[in-house]
């Protein structure tokens, strides 16, 4: 079992990089490669639950609503649309994930992927911003665009792609308005990370509790939560004064440090 410090070091990562465009899956890695943290797989459902939390916690009128429209079948209205809208990309979502899931999962390994993965969603942000959406009327979602930006949350599995910000980017380049975007992406975070938990869990050889410091989980799953909740406020903050091309910069860097240390092995 990793330390108390690394806990909370990993703790501080998946809290804030989860919900900044940055890649918390990509930063992780390089965590785990570079100062040899390993923990186990409960600890890690454990983190993703608590970035469930901050979620549920910011949109949880939204998540209300939207069960409740399902409940009735009603489909028709904002909050049943919406809830259509989360159904369909989760499903492109799901097709995605599954159909890849083997060759995404190799990417964990692979530093140079990471990075060229890094300087992929660094370009993609730089895309959007000079597509000048602004200057066009913005649209709502849609059916089509709802399976876009679901299968951009697919894509994101890859460490480096960075889930908030390709779903929220792919929504922008699509002329959906900021803040509906920014909403839809965290509504489409929740049926995805309960999904990828319970497959997680499923899926591991391992899920053994033995040995597992309880102090340092609940310290890990309370920083997870309030370092997750200041960033997803600060993340809202961004995409609304429409400044999501900064994080192109620290993703180029990053991404090109990876792939420069892979080719020189530093």
């Amino acid at each position: 079992m990793a330390t108390l410090l690394e806990i909370v070091l990993l703790a501080v990562i998946q809290g804030l990089t989860e919900w900044l465009p940055i890649s918390s899956s990509g930063h992780l890695v390089i965590a785990q490669e570079y100062l040899g943290l390993r923990v186990p797989v409960f600890f890690d459902i454990v983190l993703h639950l608590g970035s469930l939390v901050v979620v549920l916690a910011v949109l949880w009128k939204d998540v209300l609503n939207i069960l409740k429209a399902v409940a009735r079948l009603d489909f028709k209205s904002e909050d049943g649309k919406l809830a259509l809208y989360v159904i369909l990309g989760s499903m492109a979502t799901a097709v995605i994930g599954l159909t890849l899931r083997d060759l995404f999962e190799s990417f964990f390994h692979n530093l140079l992927a990471v990075g060229v993965a890094f300087i992929i969603t660094g370009s993609f942000y730089s895309i959007v911003y000079v597509s000048k959406r602004g200057k066009l009327p913005s649209g709502s979602l849609s059916p089509l665009r709802a399976v876009l930006v679901g299968i951009a949350q697919g894509v994101a599995l890859i460490p480096g792609i960075s889930r908030s910000g390709s779903t929220i980017a792919t929504g922008l380049l699509l002329k959906v308005e900021s803040k509906v975007a920014f909403r839809f992406s965290f509504l489409l975070f929740v049926p995805a990370i309960i999904g990828a938990t319970v497959l997680t869990a499923l899926d591991s050889e391992n899920l053994s509790m033995a040995g597992i410091d309880y102090f340092g989980l609940f310290l890990g799953l309370v920083a997870t939560v309030i370092v997750g909740f200041f960033s997803l406020k600060l993340l809202l903050k961004v995409v609304l004064k429409d400044k999501m091309h900064v994080f192109a910069y620290y993703c180029w860097a990053l991404g090109l440090l990876l792939v420069l240390s892979q080719v020189v092995r530093i």
